[in-house]
């Protein structure tokens, strides 16, 4: 048996296959004499039939059969004698039909592991977002909060204003498009602008209790059937109720249905400090991403596809769950399977070789977990419940794959937690990030 190995990338390798015509014959002349103790032809019995007819009539099934045999019988131990460890399924390519009497020649592309020589982690420069306060959005939460509280009060004998909520008969309709008209009964619709089709909201403004209306819309690019995109629509509608919004007083009263408050100051007190642990938290996030990306800048390495569609593959699912939690699907975000991979295609390469970065540092580094490590963890996985804490003791102990996961996290952790305090990290403003990433 002939090989050979060529170098396509530092990731992929083409291995190229030749069996012996003799060896071919052998495998050949074997799987007909399998295939002519089970065949059944007219005529004959069972297992009786001639050789020769074998032949003629059950070439295809000898080729599928010799073919699998040879190259399980051959290209595995030819990985294994030029050392070559596949990190996903050999794609075989150019296999012909074998022939007695011609070798069997097939090539196959494999994908491996990089090799990663991670030169450089220390010292890297890293931006973070300086953490500003915002007393703006903790009084746009408690406006937020109040909205949910407010009654609906009805309006009689006045025109509609910004923000009042209605309850209308409508129908709808875009000029050449009949699969888009629609209509309902007794819809309740918030007149707020910059909220509804464009056009929408200042066509209601002003209508009165019991008025029919005509109201030109504008579709909106981006959104729903991209056929329709920029064109105009026609909203009729009939006014059936008004009502405005009153909303609860700011004051002590209002902050104690929120729970343990007893003053509107202690509310925001607090609110300002959730505000600021959920901030600090995102920012942090942001730093490690920042912080991973700066890593693979300063050790660039090539990644096998099959990881990175097995990462896009992950991600693709954990999206799918959130979404359908919420009760939305990808179809709802204008996005398929094909458009979503293709989107994260390049985060999902960003994730795999940071991944294999900082598997590489924990073992350069000789980053260990300890007991007292895993212990911590179980405690802030229990949150203050003293009574869980044994049976999640008990958990790891007992199930080996997800200690494995828990310790392979708490290293990957403590790497990260090493980069940063080996880099260079200089504190801007989130505008400075955003721009940033727009260039």
């Amino acid at each position: 048996m002939q090989v050979q190995v060529e170098e396509i990338s530092s990731v992929k390798r083409k291995v190229s296959v030749e069996v012996p015509a003799e060896r071919v014959n052998a495998e050949i002349e074997k799987a007909f004499a399998g295939i002519q103790k089970k065949a059944t032809l007219s005529g004959f019995r069972k297992g009786k039939a001639p050789l020769q007819m074998i032949k003629k009539f059950y070439r295809n099934a000898m080729q599928d059969e010799v073919m699998r045999r040879l190259y399980e019988q051959t290209l595995f131990p030819a990985l294994d004698e030029h050392k070559i460890e596949p990190v996903d399924a050999p794609l075989i390519q150019d296999m012909p039909l074998v022939e007695e009497g011609t070798p069997f020649k097939y090539a196959a592309l494999v994908e491996i592991m990089p090799q990663i020589l991670l030169n450089e982690y220390s010292g890297l420069e890293v931006k973070k977002e300086r953490y500003v306060a915002n007393r703006a959005a903790v009084e746009a939460e408690i406006e937020r909060m109040r909205e949910n509280m407010a009654q609906l009060v009805p309006v009689e004998d006045a025109a509609v204003e910004e923000g009042q909520v209605l309850t209308v008969d409508y129908s709808f309709s875009v000029a050449g498009q009949p699969a888009e008209d629609s209509s309902g009964q007794g819809a309740q619709v918030e007149v707020t602008t910059g909220r509804l089709l464009p056009g929408l909201a200042e066509g209601l403004i002003g209508m009165r209790i019991g008025e029919t209306k005509p109201i030109e819309v504008t579709m909106p690019e981006g959104e729903g059937n991209p056929e329709l995109a920029g064109k105009q629509g026609t909203f009729t509608v009939t006014l059936k109720e008004i009502k405005k919004k009153e909303l609860p007083e700011l004051n002590d009263e209002f902050a104690q249905q929120f729970g343990d408050f007893e003053t509107i100051d202690e509310m925001r007190t607090k609110l300002a400090e959730m505000r600021e642990q959920q901030e600090l938290e995102r920012i942090n996030t942001d730093l490690k991403v920042r912080v991973i990306d700066a890593l693979i800048a300063k050790n660039p390495l090539e990644v096998p596809d099959s990881m990175v569609r097995r990462q896009v593959e992950f991600m693709l699912e954990n999206m799918k769950q959130r979404l359908q939690s919420q009760r939305m699907s990808l179809e709802m975000m204008g996005l398929n399977e094909e458009a979503f991979k293709a989107r994260y295609w390049n985060e999902a390469t960003q994730k795999v070789k940071g991944g294999l970065l900082v598997m590489a540092l924990v073992e350069k580094e000789n980053i260990t977990v300890t007991d007292e490590d895993l212990e911590a963890r179980y405690t802030k996985i229990a949150a203050g419940n003293e009574e869980m804490l044994p049976r999640i003791r008990e958990f790891y102990a007992a199930q080996a794959n997800a200690r494995n996961s828990l310790v392979a996290e708490l290293k990957e952790e403590k790497a990260i937690a090493f980069l940063l305090e080996q880099s260079q990290l200089t504190e801007v403003d989130a505008a400075e990030l955003t721009q940033g990433s727009e260039a």
